[in-house]
């Protein structure tokens, strides 16, 4: 019975979707006059150009996928991230905690410290935008403006001048930097804050493992690994320095919160 209903289906579908389309097409035609337009061009008072809104829903759907290297390239993420995996290998922990809650945990932490720039660029720019005061490309400076701020003010200016020096071009000041210039040098910054932070919090436990290889040593014991008799007391030190507080502390102290 089971196979006569399948055979069923298998000659009804063709009918049923020929049906469909020739109810449904015309339908939608006269629902929608002409039909939905795929680019309308506009231009207002002003003299700027504005486009349609399917148009510009397909641009933000496309700028979406850039999401996570922008979410690297002008954050805070990359220097949590990069000081948390440096934690995790200073300690001796080869997967805990693991990547999934390191991750989760920069960015979250990304997101505390980046408040004050979403909300800058959520007013000056979002708002106006959804409330038709403002043109999509002037809300998209608009909302840069936030963000280049903040990625100058942690940006070296010896960064900063050799991927000026690199790109060839001339600028009267920092603030004249071009934004394809400025990632680049935010993200070395950031790298190189991250690795000091990284060697300072690295010097303790290797304090740690010198000692306990040495004391192996002294005892005779040169076939026992000193990472296994070192790590309780790495961890154990680290939680009695409440380790955790101390680091995230030191992240957003790093950033003036």
């Amino acid at each position: 019975m089971a196979s006569g209903v399948r055979r069923s289906i298998k000659k009804i579908t063709p009918a049923a979707l020929t049906l469909l389309l020739g109810l449904g097409l015309p339908a939608l035609a006269h629902a929608v006059p002409g039909g939905i337009p795929a680019v309308t061009l506009t231009t207002t008072e002003d003299g700027e150009q504005q486009y349609t809104v399917t148009l510009q829903i397909l641009a933000l759907m496309t700028a979406l996928t850039f999401l996570p290297a922008m979410l690297m390239m002008m954050t805070s993420f990359t220097r949590i991230i990069v000081t948390f995996a440096i934690l995790r290998q200073a300690i001796g922990l080869q997967q805990t905690p693991s990547n999934q809650i390191l991750i989760g945990l920069a960015l979250f932490l990304s997101i505390f410290i980046m408040s004050p720039v979403f909300e800058r660029a959520h007013d000056e720019a979002l708002q106006p935008y959804l409330n038709e005061e403002m043109a999509p490309m002037e809300a998209v400076s608009t909302a840069s403006e936030p963000f280049r701020e903040f990625m100058l003010s942690q940006t070296r200016e010896t960064d900063l001048n050799m991927f000026v020096r690199i790109s060839g071009q001339a600028f009267d000041s920092p603030e004249d930097v071009s934004f394809w210039v400025l990632m680049p040098a935010f993200v070395t910054s950031e790298l190189k804050t991250a690795f000091q932070i990284g060697f300072m919090l690295f010097i303790p436990f290797l304090i740690i493992d010198m000692v306990v290889a040495s004391v192996l040593m002294a005892m005779g014991m040169m076939m026992l690994s000193p990472i296994i008799i070192s790590l309780p007391f790495k961890i154990m030190l680290f939680v009695l320095v409440d380790g955790w507080s101390m680091v995230m502390g030191t992240l957003a102290a790093s950033y003036g919160i």
